[in-house]
């Protein structure tokens, strides 16, 4: 029996598969909720190591873990909170991109969504959210665009904060409000479930979303956390993201 289990021990190892379950506790943007399920169990599969995610805002996940929380590795939302860690001692190395965002508005209601330049301005329009930008990259692409389209302070009174993209999701799908910007992974995580309006916001109009990952210097499991922070550069894991409506670096 020892000889077997040894024999079983070695093909694992052989494998790349750790012979003790491991679990990394991966920090990952709100924009991710959908898709990093589908990432973790793709991974786990592949190499035995189970992914716990812990869920928030790019910046509220900064703040965590320049605070010290036992996290494994960063999934940021843009390169710049990726970036932050690197520059302040917390991450191994520089940030890679490991996927590119697309911005969206988008609504359960029915309403001309792809007139929403227009529409929004309207008295049908009463509610629309937007993520935090000082803590959601694409709250800050919205704003930018919004901005450029000289529409930001025309709307400004009809704006509802989320203190994340999950959370503007929530107010989108209620509905709480009358539309959202958000990213476009909503889209898949909607299909089948009920109709879902959306445009593009055109990607001119605000700032690349490039979203950066690092492994936490202190991580307690460092070379399964390489593994993952590997993982996501590979094809599966990018098939997934884009799957997703993520484009890829």
């Amino acid at each position: 029996m020892n000889t077997l289990r040894s024999i079983f021990t070695f093909l694992l190892f052989a494998l790349g598969v750790d012979a003790c379950a491991q679990t990394i506790n991966v920090a990952v943007a709100a924009n991710l909720q959908s898709v990093i399920k589908e990432l973790g169990e793709d991974f786990k599969t592949r190499s035995g190591i189970a992914v716990e995610p812990i869920v928030s805002s790019s910046g509220k996940l900064v703040a965590q873990i320049s605070n010290g929380a036992p996290y494994d590795v960063f999934l940021s939302a843009d390169m710049d909170f990726a970036r932050k860690l690197s520059d302040d001692g917390f991450a191994d190395g520089k940030p890679k991109v490991y996927a590119k965002g697309i911005l969206i508005v988008g609504t359960v209601q029915d309403i001309a969504i792809n007139t929403w330049r227009t529409s929004i301005l309207t008295k049908e329009v009463e509610k629309i959210a937007i993520a935090n930008a000082k803590l959601a990259p694409y709250g800050r692409a919205a704003e930018e665009a919004l901005t450029k389209l000289d529409l930001l302070d025309k709307i400004r009174s009809k704006l509802v904060y989320g203190e994340s993209i999950s959370q503007v999701n929530t107010y989108i799908v209620q509905p709480a409000v009358t539309l959202g910007f958000t990213t476009k992974s909503l889209v898949k995580e909607q299909q089948g479930s009920m109709t879902f309006h959306w445009a593009e916001v055109g990607p001119k109009l605000y700032s690349p979303i490039e979203q950066g990952m690092v492994v936490i210097k202190k991580s307690k499991n460092k070379r399964a956390a390489k593994k993952f922070y590997d993982y996501m550069l590979t094809a599966p894991a990018q098939e997934i993201l884009k799957k997703y409506g993520y484009l890829i670096p």
